[in-house]
């Protein structure tokens, strides 16, 4: 390998260590150098062509590049895939020694990883039982959560926890997070590189948890952990194995200030979701 070829390596390195990902790079059967063309692409802004003769060079004679890892199975749905630890390598698959949440928001640390932090006022990282059954899984922080630190408290956060509570649970039962820990700006939808700076910590968030089902509120977190790029529509209410759980996705609670003639679909989505962790409606006084 050839000093120019080593320099951007040990960059990709440098900005995946920063993530707190080096242990997901590091295969069990092969050196740290190992790295995917995809990621080496976009960490150094380069041609995948280049990036994937990079990394070829770094696998080594009778090493395969993890570019040509295989791709998660698929439903009978095309493009919606079943994220499995066994389906094939995947960045996520190995979890970090003696991880916490504790260790996740101090990697986070006072983050400046990418422009959303320009504006935010608070990092909001996520509440509730540490081994919560579930997980509701927003897409980023709002006014009132970017004020307070804490997701899911504005207009959208007191419908979740109403819906939490028909489900016969308190806030304190679940864990609720985003795929995003700052506000964007205007309460716009997280922008894609936003997303991929961010979604490793929720990732690592989801594997310390190891929850039975999560629930992704909205389109932009069901797309992050389906890796795709489908309308919610397609796949609402539908269940998807998700690394040793479950995962189903429901309309996001401002979308039902909006909407509320959906509240019906989402109490459906709800009742799966009960009927899977064996819950029983709070009785109605």
């Amino acid at each position: 390998m050839n000093d120019d070829s080593r320099s951007r390596l040990e960059n990709f390195f440098g900005y995946a260590h920063d993530l707190g990902l080096g242990p997901f790079y590091v295969s069990r059967n092969s050196p740290p150098s190992l790295v995917s063309a995809a990621n080496i692409a976009r960490a150094q802004s380069m041609p995948i062509e280049q990036a994937s003769a990079l990394a070829s060079q770094s696998a080594g004679p009778g090493r395969s590049s993890p570019l040509a890892a295989s791709t998660p199975a698929l439903r009978a749905r095309p493009g919606l895939p079943v994220i499995q630890g066994s389906s094939g390598p995947s960045l996520f698959e190995d979890r970090i020694e003696n991880d916490s949440l504790e260790r996740i928001r101090q990697d986070i640390g006072d983050c400046t990883r990418c422009k959303l932090h320009k504006s935010r006022t608070n990092i909001v990282f996520g509440v509730g039982n540490p081994r919560a059954e579930l997980v509701f899984v927003g897409e980023g922080p709002g006014h009132d959560e970017d004020v307070r630190g804490e997701p899911f408290v504005g207009r959208a956060g007191k419908l979740l926890t109403q819906m939490i509570e028909a489900m016969g649970l308190c806030r304190q039962d679940v864990y609720i997070c985003n795929v995003v820990k700052c506000r964007p700006p205007e309460n716009r939808l997280p922008e894609r590189d936003e997303i991929e700076t961010c979604s490793p910590f929720l990732s690592r968030q989801l594997a310390v948890i190891q929850p039975k089902v999560i629930c992704c509120l909205g389109a932009c977190s069901a797309q992050t952990l389906l890796q795709t790029n489908q309308g919610i529509s397609r796949f609402r209410g539908e269940w998807f194995d998700y690394r040793g759980g479950k995962l189903i996705a429901t309309y996001h609670p401002a979308y039902l200030l909006r909407n509320p003639n959906a509240k019906g679909e989402v109490w459906k989505d709800l009742q799966k979701v009960m009927a899977v962790l064996g819950l029983k409606p709070k009785p109605r006084r």
